[in-house]
Parts: C-alpha cells; sequence; structure tokens
C-alpha cells in the first residue's frame, strides 16, 4: 500500500515545527499602532507587558525583546542562516561587522551567521497617522558541519527582484507562488549566500509562498525521493491538501516524491512550503547557537565571551534608521545597494 502524501497534521503554534535541514520558523503578524517620536509604541499604550520579553498579543501585537521600537534588539548567532520575508512594514537591520540595511514590503534578507555576527532586528513604526502593521516569517536554516565556521554574510533579496508565478487553475482562478529559494519550473530562482545548504542543487531547498483565490487548485510538483517538505496553512478557512479536508492554521509533513493538490475551500488561502534534503548531522543547540556537539556550544559561548563576535559601532542595542529612509543595504564591505528600478 503506498503511503499517504500526508505524513502528519498538527496546529500550528509559535513557533512552527520543522523538519531538517530547517531549524525554526516562526510567523509574526503584528497591528503596531501609529508611531511616536523615536518610532516606537507611545509610552501609554506599554503598560501591563513584560518588557522585554513580550511574546504575548495584547491589543493586536506583540513587543519581542523591544522596550521602546518593537523588535529584536543586539542578539548572537552562530551556526546556521536566518531567511527573513518581510511580508509587510518595515525591519531595520544591523550588525557587528558595521552592515545595516532597512527592508520590508516583500523583501527578503538570507544571513550567514557562520562563525559568527551580533545583530538586531527592530521594527520602527514609521507612519505617525496611521497603524504600521508588521508581517514576516523568521526561518532558520541549518548549515553543514564544514560550514558552520564560514565568514558571515547576507543577501537582499529585493521584492522586484524575487520571482512571482502568477497562474490560473483550470476554472480561471487565480494562483499565485512567490519562489524565495528553489526553481519553479523552468523559472528565475533566487541566488543564496554562496555557502547556503540552498546554494547546492541536490539539496533541493524551497522556499515559497502560495495563495490561492476562493476555490482555486494547485499542483505542487514533486520532488526527490528522500528530501523533506513541510507545508504550512497559515491563512484562510478550511482547505484540501491531497483531496484531505484540513482546518485553518495546520502545518502538516508531506511526502516530498508525488505531486499534491492544494484546493481553498470558500475563501482565499496561503502556504508556506519549506522543503529541503536533510542535512542528517547531530544537532546541538543552545538559544542563538547551533553546532553539532555540545564541545561547540561550550566554544561557542567563550568565543562570543570574548569577542563579541565584532565590535558593535552603532551606540545602542535596537538602532533604527531615519524615518524618512527608504529601502537599502550597506554591506560589510561598504557596497551599498537599493532595490532595482523594473
Amino acid at each position: 500500500m503506498n503511503a499517504p502524501v500526508i505524513q502528519s497534521v498538527e496546529r500550528l503554534g509559535f513557533p512552527w515545527r520543522t523538519f531538517d535541514p530547517f531549524l525554526f520558523c516562526v510567523h509574526h503578524d503584528d497591528a503596531y499602532p501609529a508611531g511616536d517620536e523615536r518610532m516606537g509604541v507611545r509610552s501609554e499604550m506599554l503598560t501591563g507587558r513584560d518588557m522585554g520579553q513580550d511574546f504575548t498579543i495584547k491589543d493586536g501585537f506583540r513587543m519581542y525583546h523591544g522596550e521602546v521600537v518593537p523588535g529584536f534588539p543586539q542578539h548572537p548567532h552562530r551556526g546556521f542562516e536566518t531567511v527573513t520575508l518581510a511580508r509587510d512594514g518595515y525591519i531595520d537591520h544591523s550588525d557587528s561587522l558595521g552592515a545595516k540595511a532597512r527592508f520590508g514590503h516583500g523583501d527578503a534578507q538570507w544571513m550567514t551567521a557562520g562563525k559568527g555576527i551580533q545583530h538586531a532586528e527592530m521594527f520602527p513604526l514609521v507612519n505617525r497617522e496611521k497603524g504600521n502593521r508588521t508581517e514576516l516569517f523568521q526561518i532558520w536554516l541549518n548549515l553543514p558541519a564544514h560550514d558552520k565556521m564560514v565568514d558571515p554574510y547576507f543577501t537582499m533579496l529585493w521584492n522586484e527582484a524575487i520571482p512571482r508565478h502568477t497562474l490560473t487553475d483550470d476554472a480561471g482562478r487565480a494562483v499565485e507562488v512567490v519562489t524565495v529559494a528553489g526553481r519553479l519550473g523552468d523559472g528565475a530562482m533566487p541566488a543564496p549566500p554562496p555557502n547556503s545548504w540552498a546554494a547546492r542543487d541536490e539539496a533541493e531547498v524551497a522556499i515559497w509562498t502560495i495563495k490561492l483565490a476562493p476555490y482555486a487548485k494547485w499542483t505542487l510538483p514533486a520532488a526527490s525521493t528522500g528530501v523533506n517538505r513541510g507545508l504550512y496553512a497559515f491563512r484562510g478557512g478550511t482547505v484540501k491538501v491531497g483531496g484531505r479536508d484540513l482546518p485553518a492554521s495546520v502545518g502538516m509533513r508531506l511526502l516530498a516524491d508525488v505531486p499534491v493538490t492544494l484546493e481553498a475551500t470558500g475563501e482565499e488561502a496561503e502556504f508556506l512550503l519549506l522543503q529541503g534534503r536533510p542535512i542528517r548531522e547531530p544537532v546541538a543547540q543552545y538559544g542563538p547557537f547551533v553546532m553539532n556537539t555540545p564541545e561547540e556550544i561550550e566554544q561557542a559561548f567563550k568565543d562570543y565571551r570574548a569577542t563579541r563576535f565584532g565590535a558593535w559601532p552603532w551606540g545602542k542595542a535596537d538602532p533604527v534608521h531615519p524615518r524618512d529612509e527608504t529601502r537599502f543595504a550597506v554591506h560589510a564591505d561598504g557596497r551599498k545597494e537599493r532595490p532595482p528600478i523594473l
């Protein structure tokens, strides 16, 4: 008897369960209010929050580790990659190598932490007269042992250059597939950082968002045997996957080597696909450090205490860029870039 295409299903929590080579995925969707003069939340709206550790939705938003501007002030990483899909709002990046960026509204940043980096990811509330909705995915992708100590590096994938596949089903209903990593058919494929597991064709890493209009159907093509495939129905009502009716807000592990039909049943539905060939190495993790052995984790802490993974040139732990700044990036080598004009 053939194995069912859906191998497991569970309700989406905070964060979501992932499968090797992925380590972590969380969906942030916060309805921030109009910003104050510091691009932060007005102080009277912060009463009753666990400031610095605010992970509970209150009045439609969380502050996370931020105390004025929401977000994640200065913190270290080693041994893996972060992929940040900024779907709405802005993210201000600053790091210990002197690089900085503001990205959002469909952009993605792909950062190889490698041997160690500190960075801050703040969510500036640039709008003073209206709300500042901020929606993003933060995804952690593991590195194999021989790449865990490479030099840190980040790639900007600007919204204008990320492949967006606008399709229709047999009834003419709209389907959109956004491919941040991996290739759909003969389409273009964004270039990940050079030491990423995703830089290997045989790894078949895919990070896609899939949007189906009400009642639309689309068939997710098969990958190779042995690839892990996680699919997350994160927006909309009930959906049908491989002919099986599923409630809203569920994650599932799928067999990767067979195609599977996705269907929105009554309202627009959105999915996130995380797919890749497993690295199949031991994982030793303590907070922001992901290595292969406990001894390597101990060494990571020693190195961090001794070097702080480089200087922190920003004067504060939670820097934000000027309110009127638009999307940009300045890399550690001084290279500057803006989104392409298409």
